[in-house]
């Protein structure tokens, strides 16, 4: 551990290179490898899949799968590196693969994991930071020891580290890639994640919107002394964002009340008074 300095900074090669290796070519049967239980890596895009699966089928795997022997079952062996040509092998019909033999504790198998998927930026946001949490709670890293291994700064890991801490509806939503990693920062903190994460859906906003919604939602909320209806805040965040202007909208019981426009200059006047024109 003391020879780990920078992940990413070095290379995977790097890390393989501070490993024992058996030397000799080695080829294994498909059904001799297993899965590495310290994959921090879920999801494997389809089409990215079957074009691998393709490319293996014509010309062969190039790349060996790199694998350690089995702690848990001593006639198999593990995947260090590797999981997705691994997949891609198996749908392409191949019996047998090309492996590197290395010998690697646990730490380093998810070292190994990690920095292979960081540097190919096949990770969605959430299993990155899945996987320096386990770094930190499985092996004793703290958050500095993370960001010089993994050669990306601190407040990266502090942030990614956060997203974990979004409700579970919002996490799937983040998995299923109906929200970006920007959405999910935008959403970090935020007491009604969850309903900010639907109106971001629903009506298709880009960060940088979903950036200005979420703090005009935050002034509503400073604003609003009484418990406003969840219906009417969404409408005012609707108008709002539809004009780019505070609107504030009073509904009594009765259903009456009033809508109001806040504009700091003519400009935004006009634009209201504009607005009102066209349509009325």
């Amino acid at each position: 551990m003391d020879k780990i300095k920078k992940g990413l900074g070095r290379g995977l090669s790097s890390l393989i290179g501070e490993t024992k290796i058996e030397s000799q070519k080695n080829m294994l049967s498909i059904s001799d490898i297993v899965p590495n239980k310290y994959q921090p890596r879920k999801i494997f895009d389809e089409n990215n899949l079957n074009d691998l699966t393709n490319s293996i089928r014509e010309r062969g795997m190039i790349q060996p799968i790199i694998v350690r022997k089995s702690v848990e079952n001593i006639s198999k062996f593990e995947i260090i590196a590797g999981e997705r040509r691994w997949l891609a092998a198996q749908r392409a019909g191949l019996n047998n693969v090309p492996v590197v033999i290395t010998e690697a504790d646990d730490l380093k198998s998810l070292e190994f994991a990690i920095v292979e998927n960081v540097q190919r930026h096949d990770l969605n946001p959430l299993e990155e930071a899945q996987g320096y949490k386990r770094l930190i709670n499985d092996f004793s890293y703290d958050q500095e020891k993370v960001s010089k291994f993994i050669g990306k700064s601190r407040s990266h890991i502090t942030n990614s580290l956060r997203l974990l801490t979004l409700p579970d509806d919002v996490i799937k939503l983040i998995e299923t890639q109906k929200l970006t990693a920007g959405h999910a920062k935008v959403l970090v903190g935020l007491e009604n994640a969850s309903f900010v994460a639907t109106k971001i859906i629903e009506k298709k906003l880009s960060v940088r919107q979903a950036e200005n919604f979420v703090k005009i939602f935050k002034n509503k909320k400073q604003i609003s002394s009484n418990n406003k209806d969840t219906n009417i805040i969404a409408l005012e965040l609707s108008i709002s964002n539809k004009i780019g202007l505070n609107v504030d909208i009073n509904n009594n019981k009765r259903n009456k009340g009033k809508i109001s426009f806040e504009y700091k200059d003519l400009d935004q006047l006009n634009k209201i008074i504009d607005i009102i024109k066209k349509h009325y």
